[in-house]
């Protein structure tokens, strides 16, 4: 913690002197102010640590207790303000994520000084093949920022106009309540009726005064809210005035229609009778009929008769192998007959 907050040079520390401000520069070694300018007050200078050149224009206040942390956000805005391609820019999500991978191999190449002469070079071959990418998706979020920035400048003024509102209301209340107090003292002065009921009727009135108070606060509150924004929260008008910042249609894959396959019932059994060849035989005479909720949601006698049956007939057959039992079953089927089903 004491290496963080001491500057390397004269070795100066924030206890010996409070106002001390360490800044970074793109090495990430930590210098204080007064020998930033020392170090510039011949035109050029080079990091006392790493004997990097470095640039007046580039020393920045330092952030973080570690100066490393500074370098890595530093190195990590600006390959992301040309690393800028979204989703929609890739025909898969795989290809997407590869991306992210290979941006951030590049950032943590950077970081920690691993191979920086290659790493330069994929980065300016990366600008030059997509220059217009980068312009366009710059625009994108510059677009996208504005609109932000609109929404929250609407959101203030209508906040603000809350507050108005809520102030004049308030002020008008006290208005009204001084009114009414100086008709009080006036009716009680000169009135010859009784003070009682001068007082009593002077409390009903201003107890319905303050119901229709809030009332109409409220309802001049909730028709700036409507006449400003939707439901949502979104301002009126906003899409209309970017008429390009809707999404983009994403990108689908060529894949193959869908084909229905029906699907292949092993019972290891006899195969159960159809629904019609049941209803021929009579089977439903044993089975409770279905009421009006039960066919309301599609189940019939039918369903469970059939059902029934398969359950009787499923694992009849036993093969302890099941290449061997595809066999043994289409041998015992094809000697059996409907018959034989029936008495099963």
């Amino acid at each position: 913690m004491d290496d963080y907050q001491t500057c390397p040079k004269c070795k100066t520390t924030k206890y010996r002197n409070p106002a001390m401000v360490l800044m970074v520069n793109a090495c990430g070694h930590a210098l204080c102010e007064s020998c930033v300018e020392l170090l510039f007050a011949k035109g050029s200078g080079a990091c006392p640590e790493c004997k990097c050149p470095l640039r007046r224009n580039n020393f920045r206040v330092q952030l973080f207790e570690d100066p490393a942390v500074d370098k890595e956000v530093d190195i990590r805005k600006r390959i992301l303000k040309e690393f800028n391609k979204r989703q929609e820019d890739f025909p898969t999500l795989r290809e997407y994520n590869d991306y992210l991978e290979e941006v951030e191999t590049i950032i943590f190449n950077l970081v920690f000084d691993i191979d920086p002469t290659n790493t330069n070079k994929m980065i300016d071959n990366y600008k030059k093949e997509n220059k217009d990418i980068t312009q366009k998706n710059r625009n994108r979020q510059s677009q996208e920022e504005m609109e932000l920035e609109e929404l929250l400048e609407n959101e203030k003024a209508q906040q603000s106009e809350k507050a108005n509102l809520y102030v004049n209301a308030e002020l008008e209340e006290k208005k009204q309540k001084h009114k009414a107090r100086e008709k009080l003292i006036d009716e009680l002065m000169f009135s010859d009726a009784d003070a009682k009921s001068i007082v009593a009727s002077h409390v009903q009135a201003t107890a319905a005064l303050a119901k229709e108070q809030p009332k109409a606060a409220a309802q001049s509150g909730s028709a700036v809210v409507k006449s400003s924004k939707f439901s949502s929260g979104i301002q009126i008008g906003l899409r209309g005035q970017h008429t390009n910042s809707f999404l983009p249609i994403p990108k689908q894959e060529d894949l193959p229609l869908y084909r229905y396959i029906a699907p292949i019932f092993d019972y290891d059994g006899p195969p159960p009778p159809t629904i019609e060849t049941l209803g021929k035989l009579n089977y439903f005479a044993n089975i409770r009929a279905a009421n009006v909720t039960e066919r309301a949601g599609g189940y019939t006698e039918a369903m469970s008769c059939c059902r029934a049956l398969q359950e009787a007939m499923g694992g009849l057959f036993y093969s302890p192998q099941s290449t061997h039992k595809t066999a043994v079953v289409t041998t015992i089927h094809s000697t059996q007959d409907t018959d034989d089903m029936e008495t099963t």
